[in-house]
């Protein structure tokens, strides 16, 4: 996959399949009826659990949603079983397989599969009972490795993809194609948007499938617990990166699909970034962890610099609203109410 992305990409572009040349703004009136039925795919994960919230939140009666075990989104035809008996006039496609850097290098082809299966799924049955509106959400991580700083839309398919998660990007870049593919054949009011690194309450912090923010949390707090000296950080720390706290992203989510109507992806993010030493020097000053941060640069740093351009958002009236530190103090403290639960996974 890692040879073939680049040629695939090129193939994609010459084929003229995605314009992601500089569009106009408009912010069309896609009021959302408060009693219409939404199904939110993948509710009980970081970032669906808070577009839950927020739609509760925001007056909403009717959600829809099944866990993991109760439907199984790589089934096919269970997928399309379930739309059926649901007949949601919303759908959010917040579902996806996720995970840090060590678990996108090791299960590559897992990730490709899954989140190939899981949004082709949703998209083609949401489809099958005429749902005019859905959001799906990708990640940043379709940008290319060296795009230029902060990413504009307009980058994506220009460059070489990061090596660590090429193949969790293209199933994304799949995605948004899959989104203009079904605006241009059935005429759809479908959209796509490309949230930055997501943390907050319900992410995963697992001390080795996790992204960075929630692992270094767990681990700088078992760190305070054990009073250990000192605690190992991959890489050199130098790379940057954009952090949005979850219910930010919800707030994003319930604006775009009620203001936005465009085949083009949109970038959600907060325009602004730190290093990862940076972080972690954060994280244990909110944590409590008083030891000394290792860099281990035999690990691997990915992207040097991921910072989204979020004008074209901020153009349409909607920023972010909770701050970095404010965000890891509240995801800490409920880290800290769901500790026990945490450590026994």
């Amino acid at each position: 996959m890692r040879n073939s992305a680049p040629i695939l990409i090129d193939a994609v572009r010459a084929a003229g399949r995605m314009n992601m040349d500089p569009v106009s703004i408009s912010s069309p009136d896609f009021p959302l009826d408060r009693s219409a039925r939404v199904y939110v795919a993948g509710h009980r994960g970081l970032a669906g659990s808070a577009i839950w919230r927020k739609l509760e939140a925001s007056g909403f009666t009717d959600l829809v949603g099944a866990s993991s075990a109760d439907l199984d989104l790589r089934d096919r035809a269970r997928v399309f079983e379930f739309l059926q008996e649901t007949q949601p006039e919303v759908v959010i496609d917040a579902a996806a397989r996720v995970g840090g850097i060590l678990a996108n290098d090791t299960y590559p082809a897992d990730f490709l599969s899954d989140n190939l299966q899981i949004q082709l799924n949703i998209m083609d049955a949401a489809n099958s009972v005429e749902v005019d509106r859905l959001l799906f959400l990708g990640s940043s991580c379709i940008y290319p490795k060296f795009a230029p700083q902060p990413i504009k839309e307009a980058s994506l398919l220009t460059g070489e993809l990061e090596s660590t998660n090429d193949a969790y990007a293209i199933a994304k870049i799949a995605g948004i194609m899959q989104v203009q593919s079904y605006r241009r054949q059935y005429g759809r009011h479908w959209i796509s948007a490309m949230p930055t690194n997501l943390y907050g309450p319900g992410d995963n912090f697992h001390p080795r499938n996790s992204h960075v923010l929630p692992s270094l949390i767990r681990r700088l707090d078992e760190a305070r617990r054990d009073e250990a000296p000192e605690v190992v950080v991959w890489g050199t720390g130098t790379p940057r990166r954009e952090f949005l706290h979850v219910d930010d992203l919800a707030g994003a989510a319930l604006f775009l699909l009620e203001s936005y109507d465009s085949p083009d992806t949109i970038n959600v993010g907060v325009g602004t970034d730190l290093s990862i030493r940076e972080l972690a020097e954060l994280v244990a000053r909110t944590v409590g962890f008083t030891g000394t941060l290792v860099q281990d640069p035999t690990k691997p740093d990915g992207t040097l610099q991921k910072l989204l351009d979020v004008s074209r958002l901020s153009e349409l009236g909607w920023n972010s609203s909770i701050g970095l530190s404010e965000g890891i103090a509240s995801t800490f403290q409920w880290y800290l109410e769901h500790h026990e639960h945490l450590r026994a996974k």
